[in-house]
C-alpha cells in the first residue's frame, strides 16, 4: 500500500505541538530562574540540573561550562529585551518622542513589580569584572546597543545635543534598575518617566 506523502510543513507543526522542551531548553529555563533570582556565581550546576530534572551530562552535552550557560541564558534575555524594545517603539512610527515617553512608561511599569530583581545584564557585570568573561561580554554588549539605540532615538526627536541627552537617559534608565531592585515598588523609580520627558523637553525646545 502506497503511504500518503504529508507536507514537510504539517509534519513540522505537529513535531512542534506535540514535542517536549529539550534538555537544552529546560537548563536554559531552569537557569534563567534561578541565575535570576539567587544570582549566577552562588548558583551551582547541581541545583540546574536538579531544577530542569535532567542528567549532568546534559547540560555538558550541550554547553561548554557553567559559563558558557550563564552567556547562553544572557543572549536569550537579550533577544527578548529587544523584542520588548522594538515592540514598544513600533507602536508610536515616526514619533520619537512618544517612543521615548513608551519607553519609559514600559520601564517603570517593569522595574516596579513585585518580582523585580535588577537587570540581568547589570547584575551579570557586577558579578563577573572580567573583561573577558563570557557572561560579561554579553551584558556590554547590551549595554552599548542600549546607548546606540538611545542616541539614534534623541536624533530623531531633534535633540541639541544628542549624545549628551542620550547619556543621561541612559543613566535614568540604570538608576531605575538598580533603585527598582533596593526600594522596591514604592521607590523612586516611579519618577523615571516623568524625569525623562523633563529632559527630552530641556534638550529638544
Amino acid at each position: 500500500m502506497r503511504r500518503r506523502k504529508v507536507p514537510a510543513a504539517k509534519m513540522q507543526t505537529e513535531a512542534a505541538a506535540g514535542d517536549e522542551p529539550s534538555a537544552r531548553d529546560r537548563l536554559l529555563a531552569a537557569a534563567g530562574e534561578l541565575f535570576y533570582r539567587q544570582g549566577i556565581r552562588s548558583v551551582g550546576v547541581d541545583d540546574i540540573v536538579a531544577r530542569a530534572d535532567v542528567a549532568k551530562m546534559s547540560l555538558y552535552r550541550s554547553f561548554p561550562s557553567k559559563d558558557g550557560l550563564a552567556a547562553a541564558y544572557l543572549q536569550a534575555v537579550d533577544r527578548r529585551y529587544w523584542r520588548w524594545w522594538d515592540e514598544t517603539v513600533a507602536r508610536h512610527p515616526g514619533d520619537p518622542r512618544a517612543q521615548l515617553r513608551a519607553l519609559f512608561r514600559s520601564l517603570v511599569r517593569r522595574t516596579t513589580r513585585a518580582d523585580w530583581r535588577g537587570c540581568p545584564f547589570t547584575n551579570a557585570a557586577t558579578e563577573f569584572p572580567e573583561p573577558d568573561h563570557p557572561a560579561r561580554l554579553v551584558a556590554e554588549a547590551n549595554k552599548r546597543e542600549l546607548r546606540r539605540r538611545l542616541l539614534d532615538v534623541v536624533r530623531a526627536a531633534g535633540a541639541r545635543r544628542p549624545a549628551l541627552l542620550a547619556d543621561e537617559l541612559l543613566l535614568l534608565v540604570e538608576g531605575a534598575y538598580v533603585s527598582g531592585q533596593t526600594f522596591g515598588p514604592d521607590g523612586p523609580t516611579a519618577a523615571a518617566a516623568e524625569a525623562a520627558d523633563a529632559l527630552i523637553a530641556a534638550a529638544t525646545q
